[in-house]
């Protein structure tokens, strides 16, 4: 069986995950846990992350762009990439965008360390940190509006791996209640068509114990 070696709040992951469910592939999802540095995962990935992908005939794959390009060359009948060369690369370049630029001007300070370093033990939360990440988050949103008030979807007309990244950046953060959407409501009207998707449904459902999503984060209405 096809399995998905993740961590729930990790956003690479989720990206994952969602590309997975949008070409409507089954699999099993295992936790792992990197801090922990576990022999197996090394084996699988000497860079010791996830995600890590098992496919069928037990090819192992790393890193969620090099798996989200392997998913696109072999399971070809639901593309998420655009024909169109120029909106291939402007797909690809919306992905870095999520990926790189969202991920550590604002996921990372808030994910890690509102809920990273209680999970690993691994100090106080950076207030500073977390100022930054409330703050860049306007930026970010108010790009995704400028971005869908122009298209259909962030990279163009069709759902694409651009959407999935930054659906995947932003699932992780409103897991914690802080995107803004009141004050950017017509990137909460994207972001509630790409949480309506069936591929969705197991992200909605994460759960951490002791720390629960807000009402909302499940809540395809908002």
């Amino acid at each position: 069986m096809r399995t998905l070696y993740h961590f729930w709040i990790s956003p690479a992951c989720r990206k994952v995950r969602l590309a997975l469910g949008e070409k409507g592939l089954k699999f099993d999802l295992e936790i792992e846990k990197p801090w922990e540095r576990r022999h197996e995962l090394l084996a699988r990935n000497p860079a010791g992350d996830v995600p890590v992908l098992v496919d069928e005939n037990d090819i192992v794959l790393a890193d969620s762009q090099a798996i989200c390009e392997y998913l696109e060359e072999t399971y070809e009948d639901v593309p998420l990439l655009p024909k169109d060369r120029i909106d291939r690369a402007e797909t690809r370049r919306l992905v870095g965008w999520f990926d790189r630029k969202f991920f550590f001007e604002v996921t990372d300070n808030l994910v890690e360390e509102k809920i990273m370093k209680r999970l690993t033990k691994s100090g106080t939360p950076n207030t500073a940190a977390i100022r930054a990440g409330h703050h860049n988050i306007h930026y970010h949103l108010e790009y995704i509006t400028y971005l869908v008030e122009r298209r259909s979807w962030l990279a163009g007309d069709n759902f694409s791996y651009a959407d999935i990244a930054a659906a995947a950046q932003l699932s992780s953060v409103d897991y914690l209640g802080d995107v803004p959407w009141e004050q950017h409501p017509t990137a909460k009207i994207w972001y509630a068509r790409a949480k309506s998707r069936p591929s969705f449904r197991s992200i909605l459902a994460d759960n951490l114990p002791g720390m629960p999503a807000p009402s909302h984060y499940a809540d395809l209405d908002f």
